[in-house]
């Protein structure tokens, strides 16, 4: 479809979403808000009664030899519920535990002798959460063996352990590197102790240095996140958090913007005065810019605009392929992944993850067939450059010429101080920099766009926000108060990735899509469309 014609049809609301603010102001103001976590493209969804064969059939085709091969493992369990997270599912109980691990293990042995997996060779391993180092020493080692013996590792496998500072003891770190893990992904967050402290984290900054400098001691790789907007925390208390970091000799780091969910603990707290306010999106934006100087003066090599090392030993494998195309077989409560033209979410529900799985089934929550090949191609390659900082638009053009009309888009950024043109490539700004998810979606909605032919003759107002009568269904109980205009008002704002595959889904398929997000994710959704 036409890019002008469709941008021409949005209303001015939309446009403000898809393109951003017309401000001087770049940095503090081009967007009202970020957009989304992670960018990424659609398909049309997979009805309740078909996934389990669509996904059978996935398994069945031999793998893409074309494409790299990762593996993730959730756990979902935390010792402590950490004020700012959006995504805590369940607390560490022992028998509980026991019995998911069993389960996951099921399900893992269950798929590996199947065309798809059998000798595959696996780029990367990466178990996140949750807190997979909450697992017991015993628990952890069976998981471990499992994931050696049932996969084809490749030589140099980055295999990822991601926790949390008070697991780092002796009898855990002794079992985890015996089974394979060669990198260990520690969520600090921050190491001022009362910030800690406000937000959940149990152990003090003496602490924390204490059990990074025992983890050292280990032939691993070690990296540690750092969040920054945290309530309370100042520009000048970042800064610190970074320096400190810096000088803490780890192997890497990734910096993240806080995400603050509405209705969520740290939403409430803040509401109700427990804790300080967060620095809005402007205090943000000018943390980022502060850490990014800082280090780029320090000379610490960026593999992307949040991950950085200090050595050659950190390469942040599964953070770059994931998010350049590669096939993700996926496993555990709440993972979701992607290959052979499927792509899905497990229960993110203990009880209905393991009540699945006790049938031989895979635990499917949702489902949707992956974008076309040549568009996730096109996707892939406009989230992982600017992931790196630009737009190759010469690459994508020669990839497709429909794309050709993406100028229009790159051309308005570099008038608002976001991109710079640089001989077919548009390398970000500072800026820029700040505000890359925001334009990796808005780029990857407008290809989509340019790309689906099916949509070339619909009118503009029905691909800007109407929908199938069971979506206006849903919403209705959902949203009890609401009205006709309001629900369509809600239509109009949701990205168009997003509606094109909401558009063909079953109301059973987006009722037990809807009911099985966590309670903070579906009201961030809902109320971000308001």
């Amino acid at each position: 479809m036409n890019l002008e014609k469709y941008l021409n049809g949005l209303s001015p609301e939309k446009r403000d979403v898809l393109l951003g603010n017309d401000t001087s102001d770049a940095l503090h103001g081009a967007f009202t808000n970020k957009r989304v976590v992670h960018a990424g493209l659609m398909g049309d969804s997979i009805a309740g009664e078909k996934q389990q064969e669509s996904y059978e059939l996935a398994l069945k085709k031999a793998a893409d030899q074309m494409r790299q091969h990762v593996v993730y493992i959730h756990i979902p369990f935390c010792q402590t519920k950490c004020l700012y997270c959006g995504f805590y599912q369940n607390a560490s109980k022992q028998e509980v535990e026991d019995k998911y691990v069993e389960a996951l293990i099921a399900e893992i042995k269950a798929e590996t002798s199947s065309r798809q997996i059998k000798d595959t060779v696996i780029d990367c391993v990466f178990l996140g959460g949750g807190t997979p180092t909450s697992l017991s020493p015993e628990n952890a080692g069976k998981l471990l063996g499992t994931i050696k013996e049932s996969f084809t590792l490749s030589a140099g496998c980055e295999f990822t352990l991601e926790g949390r500072i008070h697991d780092l003891v002796p009898e855990k770190i002794d079992v985890w590197l015996a089974n394979g893990v060669n990198r260990i992904s520690l969520g600090v967050q921050s190491f001022n102790t009362k910030l800690r402290q406000r937000i959940g984290r149990i152990d003090t900054r003496e602490e924390v240095l204490k059990r990074l400098a025992l983890l050292k001691s280990y032939d691993v790789t070690v990296i540690v996140d750092l969040i920054f907007g945290l309530p309370g925390q100042t520009r000048e208390m970042w800064l610190e958090d970074v320096k400190t970091l810096a000088e803490a000799d780890v192997d890497g780091m990734d910096l993240y913007q806080l995400n603050i969910f509405p209705g969520g603990a740290l939403a409430k707290a803040v509401e109700n005065g427990t804790v300080p306010p967060c620095a809005d999106i402007a205090g943000q934006a000018d943390m980022y810019v502060a850490s990014r100087d800082y280090l780029l003066d320090q000379g610490v090599e960026r593999l992307s605009l949040c991950h950085w090392r200090r050595s050659k030993r950190e390469r942040s494998l599964y953070n770059t392929m994931a998010k350049a195309g590669a096939d993700v077989y996926a496993f555990g409560c709440g993972a979701g992944g992607h290959f052979g033209g499927v792509v899905w979410m497990n229960h993110r529900s203990l009880a209905d993850y393991n009540a699945v799985q006790e049938k031989g089934l895979k635990p499917i929550m949702m489902a949707g067939h992956s974008a076309a090949t040549k568009l996730g191609m096109i996707g892939d390659k406009i989230i992982s450059d600017l992931e790196k900082g630009f737009v190759d638009y010469r690459g994508l053009m020669v990839m497709d010429h429909r794309m050709t009309e993406l100028e229009r888009v790159l051309s308005l950024w570099c008038s608002r101080g976001l991109m710079q043109a640089d001989l077919g490539v548009y390398r970000l700004t500072k800026a820029g920099e700040f505000w890359y998810v925001s334009l990796s979606q808005s780029l990857v909605e407008c290809a989509q766009v340019l790309w689906d032919e099916d949509e070339a003759d619909m009118p503009v107002e029905e691909i800007n926000g109407k929908t199938n009568d069971a979506l206006d269904e849903v919403l209705a109980e959902m949203m009890p108060e609401s009205t006709a205009e309001s629900r369509e008002n809600i239509l109009k704002k949701m990205p168009v990735a997003v509606r094109m595959m909401l558009r063909k889904s079953s109301k059973d398929t987006l009722k037990t899509m809807l009911a099985s997000m966590p309670a903070a994710m579906r009201d961030k959704m809902l109320s971000s469309l308001e």
